[in-house]
């Protein structure tokens, strides 16, 4: 009984006296691991013998192949069509005139084996032969490995040859590394055997991965001198894909304006025209341009959400940084912003307002355009009032300046401006404050602007008010359970967070909260320390206090409050930021320039 498991059976054999009793009834198969790898060894010796062989395959070169039916259809779909499908099962012998002997050999021995050797030298015509043949195994192998062998030089013909054969993991792959390393692989001259359509099917991919679009220009340009006389026609088609107001005008003017190439184009000159007027017009009208596909910066272009801070470093200048666990030098300011502020209009304008300069108005306004590739602080329209310590807010494309003491009198202001970024001017509101304050800030809830705190010429202020945009009205709020002036203000998940700040008799630690649905402020953790005059932000879901501290010995320290665990975190800084003016978080493009301290 070799291969029988009898059991919870009797058995009893007419041979044999005794009576064989097992427990359980049950049948059990066995598998011999080995079977098939012994028997595909055998059908490979004989094949190699040309024993019992039933078709020979002729290649072009006069080399003969044995094999046998029954196993070549059993792994290439080519010769089941063949041998069964045509109903050419009689014959015995066909050609294969498509394929290198030696590459067939290569695959005639994989179907008898399951073992393939793939080189770099082979892998091509290997995975072009298994797509004859059919072998989807050899041919998603080969895939594989043209995948680890891509790289600058290759990979837009490793991309061609994918197509070709309907490879889609490899086409992907191969599309994803060109656009991840586009100016490395424009280098190449792959790049430069391109066609026409191929290159414009390259530059306008809305996803490259290009830092500056004076590359995609540049690469352009490069691709049309390489052939320039059966190229030149081109360039009109391909220059609908460069978008060149996204350049910055020092590069316009200097590089492509003065292009012979361009010079000679009627629609390149529309197109050079149009990226000139967008940089006029946004530097007329900065928050209105329009877009257009060619002025739409591209996708690929990450962004990354960081703290700009505007602080006072001596008594002729001020400096903004960038902050994201380092500092880094933003872009230079000519005035001096002792008493400015800061605020951000759709994520992408920054202002600075009410600079002081050697005791000259507290009026100017300037505004950094985040998206830009070469950023700089342009000067905007003046404010109307002459103001200093006051109070700054953001609505609806709105930016208000509440507030504060006059510049030249330091008599304390109820009044308030707004700039309507729709018509690059700023107006008087109707409605005043209904108490003068300075040294005062401002929280953005509900579409309201609440202010908070502040001095008003004689006293420190506890008295919160909010203005109403769409009514012109200032209604009175619960007053603070503390006077605060120099104070900081944020938003978070529906609060108003009320931080620091001193009064008539001590700097402050303490914090606290408003709702507006209980109209009321609720004492929240205190900070580590006392500060006035610093930057607060949110940034991740955290409120951030960065800047000036009541005890100059640790006035490099940033305290962060969590509202979930209601706890303050200290992390110190690398900088002593000194006197914080005003900070924002922006999302600033990963291209974004750097500046010298």
């Amino acid at each position: 009984m070799d291969d029988t498991v009898m059991e919870n059976s009797t058995c009893e054999s007419n041979d044999q006296k005794e009576i064989m009793t097992f427990k359980r009834c049950e049948q059990k198969t066995y598998k011999n691991s080995s079977h098939m790898v012994g028997v595909f060894e055998v059908l490979q010796s004989l094949r190699k013998d040309k024993v019992l062989c039933d078709i020979r395959i002729k290649t072009d070169d006069g080399t003969i192949i044995f094999g046998h039916k029954v196993v070549l259809i059993s792994v290439s779909t080519y010769f089941r069509e063949i041998f069964i499908d045509f109903n050419e099962s009689n014959i015995d012998h066909i050609n294969i005139r498509e394929l290198d002997s030696t590459i067939l050999q290569l695959l005639i021995n994989y179907i008898y084996t399951g073992e393939i050797i793939i080189t770099k030298g082979n892998v091509k015509v290997l995975l072009a032969a298994a797509n004859l043949l059919q072998i989807d195994y050899v041919k998603n192998v080969c895939s594989e490995f043209l995948q680890t062998q891509l790289d600058a030089s290759n990979c837009l013909s490793i991309k061609a040859f994918a197509d070709l054969y309907d490879c889609m993991e490899l086409s992907t792959s191969s599309q994803t590394y060109i656009k991840n390393r586009f100016l490395e692989v424009v280098n190449y001259d792959e790049f430069l055997s391109l066609t026409s359509v191929e290159v414009i099917k390259l530059i306008s991919c809305n996803d490259i991965i290009v830092p500056l679009e004076e590359k995609v220009f540049e690469c352009v340009i490069h691709w049309l001198k390489h052939e320039l006389d059966s190229r030149k026609d081109f360039l009109p088609e391909l220059m609908e894909h460069v978008r060149l107001p996204l350049i910055s005008k020092q590069y316009l003017l200097e590089k492509v304006v003065d292009e012979p190439l361009l010079k000679s184009s009627p629609k390149c000159k529309d197109y050079i025209n149009e990226a000139l007027q967008f940089h006029l017009l946004k530097y007329l009208q900065p928050f209105t341009v329009s877009q257009t596909i060619r002025s739409t910066p591209r996708q690929s272009i990450g962004f990354q959400k960081v703290i700009l801070m505007l602080y006072f470093k001596s008594r002729n200048s001020s400096v903004t940084y960038w902050y994201d666990n380092i500092w880094q030098p933003a872009p230079t300011m000519s005035k001096w912003f002792e008493y400015g502020r800061l605020t951000v209009i759709n994520d992408q304008f920054v202002l600075a307002m009410g600079s002081v300069c050697l005791g000259s108005s507290c009026q100017r306004v300037k505004m950094l355009d985040i998206s830009s590739q070469s950023p700089s602080w342009i000067p905007m329209m003046d404010m109307l009032v002459n103001r200093k310590y006051f109070g700054v807010g953001s609505l609806d494309n709105c930016v208000y300046a509440i507030g504060g003491c006059d510049g030249d009198t330091n008599i304390k202001l109820n009044s308030v401006e707004v700039f309507d970024t729709n018509t690059n001017k700023w107006k008087m509101v109707t409605s005043y404050m209904s108490t003068k304050r300075s040294g005062h800030d401002v929280g953005v809830l509900n579409n309201l602007l609440y202010v908070v705190g502040g001095h008003d010429g004689n006293v420190f202020l506890n008295t919160v008010e909010c203005y109403d945009p769409c009514l012109d009205i200032w209604t009175p709020v619960a007053a603070m359970s503390e006077c605060r002036c120099n104070c900081g203000v944020a938003v978070l998940n529906g609060v108003l967070y009320v931080i620091g700040g001193y009064n008539q008799s001590k700097c402050l630690k303490s914090v606290e909260a408003y709702t507006p649905s209980s109209g009321v402020w609720t004492t929240i953790a205190d900070m580590h320390f006392c500060r006035r005059s610093f930057g607060v932000v949110i940034l991740n879901g955290l409120l951030h206090v960065i800047g000036e501290c009541f005890d100059k010995n640790v006035v490099n320290s940033i305290e962060i409050y969590n509202p979930k665990t209601n706890t303050w975190s200290l992390k110190a800084l690398s900088k002593n930021v000194g006197y914080i003016y005003g900070g924002v978080v922006v999302n600033r493009p990963s291209h974004f320039k750097t500046y010298d301290d």
